[in-house]
């Protein structure tokens, strides 16, 4: 039996009746998810709360301009680790969040264990190289980031003239700094994530890249408080923590995000199958009245997150308007309609018609109604990779899986030419993926192999024209060439949500689903797309700081409201730098 544990509750997964995969991994669906209770940012404050990490300034060596070096010593119940952050200085025109940039504001790693001071040498020496360093198998998380110039400067400079920022002028964007790469998992000679398999610090998807960026936010809050206190001296005041919760840590992403759930399917499974699971773990509880004022209460302010928002995309804002529009009706008329249904299964069901942004906003919102049921869940992000094919099945066993799970990819004609629009490659300079029209760009000799749709029809037509009774397996050593998308059919038709239903191929079908399925899963919040192939995100924006984490809620960002609390500025012109542990740095 299949059991969950809430508190005292055990929840047999096995009798959860999951939404159709046909409803689940429907792409645009996907492409309106939203951040939840099992978002990986969510998921790693808890665990910092429950085992009491620690965090302290290892060493502070920046100039009067703010550049240098900074590490932050992390202490675990089980392990230490350090951030080292180096700050660098960087003209405008250097300022590049592409993958070819060369130069960044920031660059800086997540190291397991001590730091001596030939490994400091060796950080120094090839963390702001990125990709073209040497760099240590210590590092666990390599990365970048640049900073919103405008917000960085305006913030520093209300400080030091003992004011607190403009806050329409944050509000733009969210954040201070924003990562342009966050490399893990053994990249260009890192610390390899399979020991951490064992470990009860990072062993759940992405945690250690959350937890470096999240350390990154903390630097960058840290950073405009020391640039302030140098600029202004005791005229300079701290930034108000109601502020600091609200700046996150930006992210710009491309194209380079997509064919990650494309080519790790049984992942991008089990990450939504347990989100399935959680959300029906959720759906199954009756309603009750308390709950339903506290799903209010998040309604409205979701309501207010989608109005503040700021996006240079017409087509995000129309989807944003939308989501204020048809909310602001559903909780006007919350009251007096929600006494027709008995459980929150039938609420949602009745709501089906709602835009996808609206629908996901409001499981969203359920989610936070029964932590004690949602969290239980939170450790299941993790997943086996292999595909493959069982012996002694027939071509009519793997004909039947591709009928039942893969409709959506065999009823596409890939004769016409906008189901396959589009060929995906890797330029020849920086290997990154691109998009291209084929026929008319160069490069579709490079084409990578994401297109599963078309390799599953490829397969059905040849399968059609086989003996049903005949071995797989024969099969297979006649045409080879189909052994591939078999294993990923078999296995991925028999798992509970199977392969995103998406053709990529196609001529109006946007990547920009598939960068936000992720994103959510990681915990993004503010999405705003700068063009159908990247986006521009926050991630921790609203959570908690370092030193008050905890474990409650912080869906949905606000900006804050300051007009009671004048007092901090007054009461403030004096404020504690960032010091090094000078028993610590003795290592160094």
């Amino acid at each position: 039996m299949n059991l969950v544990h809430a508190n005292n509750e055990s929840i047999d997964v096995a009798t959860l009746s999951l939404r159709s995969p046909d409803v689940v991994m429907n792409a645009e669906r996907l492409g309106a998810m939203h951040q939840t209770r099992i978002s990986f940012v969510r998921t790693l404050l808890r665990k910092i709360d429950r085992e009491k990490w620690t965090l302290s300034t290892h060493l502070w060596d920046l100039d009067d301009k703010g550049y240098g070096q900074v590490i932050y010593r992390l202490q675990t119940p089980e392990h230490t680790y350090h951030l080292v952050v180096f700050c660098n200085e960087l003209a405008d025109d250097e300022r590049n969040d592409r993958v070819i940039a060369q130069k960044w504001d920031v660059t800086f790693g997540l190291v397991f264990g001590e730091i001596g001071q030939e490994l400091l040498d060796n950080l120094k020496a090839n963390v702001p190289l990125q990709e073209a360093g040497r760099n240590s198998n210590m590092v666990m998380v390599l990365a970048r980031a640049n900073k919103s110039v405008r917000v960085f400067d305006h913030i520093v400079s209300a400080l030091a003239d003992g004011q607190q920022p403009d806050l329409e002028v944050l509000a733009q964007v969210g954040y201070i700094l924003r990562t342009t790469a966050v490399y893990g998992n053994g990249k260009f000679g890192i610390y390899d994530f399979k020991p951490l398999d064992h470990s009860e610090d990072f062993n759940q998807s992405f945690r250690a890249q959350m937890c470096a960026v999240y350390l990154l936010r903390e630097f960058s809050l840290d950073w405009v408080d020391f640039l302030a206190k140098k600029k202004g001296g005791n005229k300079a005041v701290a930034l108000h923590p109601e502020i600091k919760r609200y700046l996150g840590i930006g992210n710009a992403t491309g194209l380079g995000m997509a064919p990650y759930l494309i080519n790790h399917p049984c992942i991008v499974d089990q990450w939504l199958t347990t989100r399935e699971e959680a959300v029906q773990a959720t759906l199954v509880c009756d309603i009750e009245s308390e709950k339903v004022a506290y799903f209010s209460s998040l309604l409205a302010r979701a309501i207010q997150h989608f109005t503040e928002i700021v996006t240079i995309n017409e087509q995000q804002a129309t989807l944003n308007e939308a989501v204020v529009t048809e909310l602001s009706a559903l909780k006007s008329e919350l009251m007096t309609t929600i006494e027709a249904y008995k459980t929150w299964a039938e609420f949602l069901q009745a709501h089906d018609h709602l835009s996808f942004e609206s629908q996901e906003v409001i499981i969203s919102c359920l989610m936070e109604l029964y932590p004690e049921r949602v969290d239980a869940f939170q450790e299941k992000v993790n997943a086996d990779e292999a595909l493959s094919l069982p012996k002694g099945k027939v071509i009519q066993d793997l004909l039947d899986v591709l009928e039942s799970r893969y409709q959506w990819a065999i009823t596409i004609d890939f004769d016409e030419p906008d189901n396959r629009y589009w060929f995906w490659y890797r330029s020849v300079d920086k290997e990154e993926p691109r998009m291209g029209v084929r026929g008319q760009e160069p490069g579709d000799d490079r084409e990578l192999s994401l297109d599963i749709g078309r390799q599953a029809k490829n397969l059905y037509v040849a399968l059609q024209q086989a003996d049903p009774q005949q071995l797989i397996s024969e099969f297979m050593l006649s045409k080879p060439k189909y052994r591939s998308i078999a294993r990923r059919v078999w296995t991925m038709g028999h798992k509970k949500m199977g392969d995103i239903q998406m053709n990529v191929l196609h001529k109006h079908t946007p990547p920009m689903h598939l960068l936000r399925c992720k994103l959510s899963m990681f915990g993004a919040t503010k999405f705003d797309p700068r063009s159908d192939r990247w986006v521009r995100i926050t991630l921790f924006q609203g959570a908690p700081l370092f030193n008050e984490v905890h474990s409650d809620e912080w869906l949905f960002p606000l900006l804050p409201n300051l007009s009671t609390k004048d007092s901090f500025t007054e009461n403030s012109s004096t404020q504690t730098l960032p010091t090094q542990d000078s028993t610590i740095t003795k290592e160094i």
